[in-house]
C-alpha cells in the first residue's frame, strides 16, 4: 500500500459504478426497468444464510423500487433458522415468496443447491458467517450469478487476498456484486464526502470513531451446552470466534472504520492498538471487551477508533472528522439516519453549525439494493469487492494490532499467511470445529505481548 490514494474510491466514481440514478427515494420510482430476460422483468433471489441480517437483506431486496424481485430458494446450515426466516418473510411478502419445500436447503453444501436454483443474471444473497464468504462467492462466480454479500467479506489476511482475486474474476464475467457496507450508499454521508473533498473542512487531520455499547450479537458466549456439537455451537455463536466472524471487532466496528476512511478518501497504512478482557466471568469467546486503535494514513493523519462492550458505561456510536477549517459529524447514533453536519470550528455546538443534511434521510439499507438492482437491469458496471475487501483487511489490521500488541502495517497484512480456518470449505455437519476448547471448555484468547506472531495460540 505504498500509494494508497490511488486505490481509494471517491463518491463520484461510486455513483457511476453504482448507477446511482436514484437521488432520493421518491426519485427512485422514476427508474423504468428494462425487460430482464425473455420478457420477464422479475429478478430471482436465493438467500444463503437465514439469520437476522440475511432476512433483513432479503426484505430490502423485495421492497426495492427497482423490482420486481422474487425469493425462490433459501439455504442455511440450521433448519430452524431457515424455518423462522421463511415464516417471517412470508408474513410480509407472501406474493413475492416462491420457496417450496424442495427449494429449502439445509447443510454445508446447501448454498450450492440454492445457487443452482437461479439462472444467470439472478442474485444470490451471501449472509452466512463471513468465514464462508470466499467459498460461496467462488461458486456464485462459476455459475454466473450476481451477488450481494454481507460485510466483512473476510476474517483474516489470506481470505481477504483471496476475495480481491475473486472480485477480479467477477469483473471479467460482468457480474454485479454488492457488499453490505450500506453507509457508502447514504445520501447524507455522500454529500458530506463531497463537501470535504471540496475543501470545506480544509486539510483533514483527525477522524474519531466510536462504538461503545453493551454486549452485541453473539459476541459473549456462555459455555457450550452438553451434547451440542462443537462446530454447530461455534457457528450459532459466530461473533464469539475469530475463525467464523473475525470476532466482534471485525463484524461490528467495520462500519465506523469504513465510513471514516471514505471521508479521508484513503486507507490507513498502519495500526497500533490496545485492548483487553475485563469482566468475562464464565464467557468462553475470544473477544476483548475494549479496543482502542490508532490508524495512521500515508500523510500522517490519524483515525482513532474506540470500541467497548460493557454494561452500565457511557455509550456512544458515532464518527467525526476534524480539519484545519472546521469539523463534521459523519454519523450521529448508529448507522441511520446519519444526520451528517459541518461546524465552522472544532466546537460542535449549534451556533457553530454551517451545514446539515435535511431530514428525513432515505434508508441506506434500501438504497444499496436499489443501486445494485438498477445496475443489473441497466447492465452498468457494479463491483464493490475491492472496496469491501480493503475495508475488511484494514479492520483485520487494527484487530491484529490489538491482539498481538504490535504495530501492524498494510504491508504486514498483505504478506500475512496466517489463516484461521484453511479447511473451511471442507466442513461437514457433525464434524470437527476449526477451533478447539481446552478441558474446561474455554477457548484460546489473544495475549498481547506474549503471543505476538499470531492473534492467539491454538490449543493442542
Amino acid at each position: 500500500m505504498s500509494t494508497p490514494a490511488k486505490s481509494a474510491v471517491n463518491r463520484r466514481e461510486m455513483l457511476t459504478a453504482s448507477g446511482r440514478a436514484v437521488v432520493a427515494t421518491a426519485a427512485a420510482g422514476a427508474l423504468l426497468p428494462r425487460a430482464y430476460a425473455a420478457g420477464d422483468e422479475t429478478i430471482q433471489l436465493a438467500l444463503v444464510g437465514c439469520g437476522g441480517r440475511g432476512t433483513g437483506a432479503a426484505a430490502n431486496a423485495m421492497e426495492s423500487v427497482c423490482g420486481p424481485t422474487k425469493l425462490v430458494a433459501m439455504a442455511d446450515v440450521f433448519e430452524d433458522r431457515l424455518t423462522d426466516s421463511h415464516k417471517s418473510l412470508t408474513e410480509k411478502f407472501d406474493k413475492k415468496m416462491d420457496v417450496p419445500e424442495e427449494r429449502k436447503f439445509v447443510g454445508f453444501d446447501a448454498y450450492k443447491k440454492a445457487v443452482d436454483s437461479l439462472k444467470p443474471g439472478d442474485v444470490v444473497l451471501l449472509t452466512t458467517p463471513p468465514a464462508f464468504r470466499w467459498v460461496q462467492f467462488k461458486y456464485a462466480i462459476e455459475k454466473g450469478v450476481n451477488v450481494f454479500m454481507e460485510k466483512p467479506i473476510c476474517v483474516d489476511a489470506p481470505s481477504g487476498k483471496r476475495m480481491l482475486e475473486l472480485g477480479e474474476e467477477a469483473k471479467k464475467k460482468n457480474l454485479k456484486v454488492g457488499v453490505g457496507l450500506m453507509c457508502r450508499h447514504c445520501q447524507a454521508r455522500g454529500e458530506l464526502f463531497d463537501r470535504i473533498q471540496n475543501g470545506e473542512l480544509g486539510d483533514l487531520i483527525l477522524l474519531r470513531a466510536y462504538r461503545m455499547v453493551g454486549p452485541t450479537g453473539s459476541a459473549f458466549c456462555d459455555p457450550k451446552p452438553d451434547g451440542m456439537n462443537e462446530l454447530e455451537y461455534q457457528i450459532r455463536r459466530f461473533h464469539g470466534f475469530l475463525w467464523a466472524s473475525g470476532g466482534a471487532y471485525s463484524d461490528f466496528l467495520i462500519h465506523n472504520i469504513d465510513e471514516s476512511c471514505w471521508m479521508k478518501n484513503d486507507w490507513p497504512v498502519e495500526a497500533q492498538a490496545s485492548g483487553g478482557r475485563h469482566y468475562r466471568g464464565d464467557y468462553v469467546d475470544q473477544n476483548f471487551d475494549t479496543y482502542s486503535v490508532e490508524y495512521t494514513f500515508a500523510d500522517g493523519s490519524k483515525l482513532n477508533l474506540e470500541g467497548r462492550t460493557m454494561l452500565n458505561c457511557e455509550q456512544e456510536f458515532a464518527s467525526f472528522a476534524h480539519g484545519s477549517k472546521g469539523s463534521a459529524v459523519i454519523s450521529t447514533s448508529g448507522h441511520a439516519p446519519s444526520r451528517a453536519r459541518i461546524y465552522k470550528n472544532q466546537n460542535m455546538v449549534k451556533e457553530n453549525l454551517v451545514w446539515q443534511f435535511p431530514q428525513p434521510e432515505p434508508n441506506p439499507y434500501q438504497l444499496e439494493w436499489d443501486h445494485l438492482l438498477d445496475a443489473i437491469r441497466q447492465d452498468k458496471p457494479y463491483n464493490e469487492v475491492e472496496r469491501g475487501a480493503k475495508a475488511s483487511l484494514v479492520t483485520v489490521m487494527g484487530r491484529m494490532a490489538a491482539h498481538t500488541g504490535k504495530v501492524i502495517t498494510w504491508d504486514d497484512i498483505m504478506a500475512c499467511n496466517d489463516e484461521f480456518a484453511p479447511g473451511v470449505d471442507k466442513l461437514v455437519i457433525g464434524g470437527e470445529a476449526p477451533l478447539k476448547a481446552d478441558k474446561n471448555g474455554k477457548y484460546p484468547v489473544p495475549q498481547p505481548g506474549i503471543v505476538t506472531k499470531h492473534e492467539y495460540e491454538a490449543l493442542g
